[in-house]
């Protein structure tokens, strides 16, 4: 890659943690232009994909896309194809268009696998639209609850969706047991801007139900050690709106969330978190709430 595989707010924060250095030499190896067969191969057998998207006022969202196991292929090693798109009222489908940016998280909990692909919107049609890649990088199995998707046969019709400017005591209680969840955010840059590292992201966050802590409408999550890239709080350091999903794994509910976030990277606070490097706080200003919205549901492992 001719630019740096991480951008300024990465940097940063990975020269704040000493691992800047050993960053720039394996960046270009850990972030690639295309995706390696393995990836290719890896996300033509998943149920569900994570999304992450821009809307037109430049708030970030976390969504998620399903269907039968290659609903998503990957024609090419720079071009993945999903045959599918997001019901109305769902964030992802105001944030869909030629050449908009997209982050795209594939996992897969029983094994604890995930990769990740951000590009661009290539093609959109009535089924679904391909995305144009322009990074490809694996993340580690850390704090992957194990658990089994499976479709719903005769599954209960998605509910209406619910928009609230905060949480009500229903989204506070699902939050509250959640030992999962979704994280979207975005490099502040122009539309025009070639830069394959200033896209938008989306990353998993997982750990025992309760670590993320509620007050009202602020969120207090814990960042614990991982791969040190810090694509998201990278992002939120210079664009902190962030877009959050929550999924009931039982019901297959659908909580969307839009929340500027602040970084602490030190206090007393910490020390309330066992294992925290730094804590993410985040301020919901929105949410949406859709019962039954996927047609899967999660078998829980260990």
């Amino acid at each position: 890659m001719n630019t740096p595989a991480f951008h300024a707010g990465e940097r940063a924060l990975q020269a704040r943690a000493g691992s800047l250095e050993r960053l720039a030499e394996v960046g270009a190896r850990v972030i690639r232009p295309a995706m390696p067969d393995q990836h290719r191969a890896f996300f033509a057998q998943l149920p569900f994909i994570v999304t992450g998207s821009v809307d037109g006022a430049g708030q970030p969202w976390a969504s998620v896309l399903a269907g039968p196991p290659g609903f998503v292929t990957a024609p090419a090693p720079n071009q993945l194809r999903i045959d599918a798109r997001p019901a109305a009222g769902d964030p992802l489908a105001e944030a869909l268009a030629i050449g908009a940016r997209i982050g795209l998280l594939g996992i897969e909990p029983h094994t604890r696998r995930r990769n990740r692909a951000n590009g661009r919107i290539a093609t959109l049609g009535d089924g679904g639209f391909d995305v144009r890649v322009l990074q490809s990088f694996g993340n580690c199995p850390k704090y992957i609850r194990a658990r089994q998707a499976e479709f719903v046969a005769n599954g209960t019709a998605p509910g209406p969706i619910r928009h609230t400017p905060g949480l009500s005591d229903t989204d506070r209680r699902l939050i509250g047991a959640a030992d999962t969840f979704f994280i979207a955010s975005a490099y502040p840059a122009a539309a025009d801007d070639p830069d394959p590292a200033h896209g938008v992201d989306v990353s998993h966050r997982g750990g025992t139900p309760g670590f993320v802590r509620v007050d009202g409408d602020t969120l207090t999550v814990p960042d614990l050690a991982g791969n040190a890239y810090f694509n998201t709080l990278g992002n939120l350091l210079l664009n902190p709106r962030a877009g959050l999903l929550f999924i009931d794994f039982e019901s297959g509910a659908l909580l969307w969330l839009a929340a500027n976030a602040e970084i602490i990277h030190d206090g007393p606070e910490l020390a309330g978190f066992a294992g925290a490097q730094r804590l993410l706080r985040l301020q919901v200003r929105e949410a949406r709430h859709q019962p039954a919205a996927l047609p899967l549901r999660w078998h829980a492992g260990e």
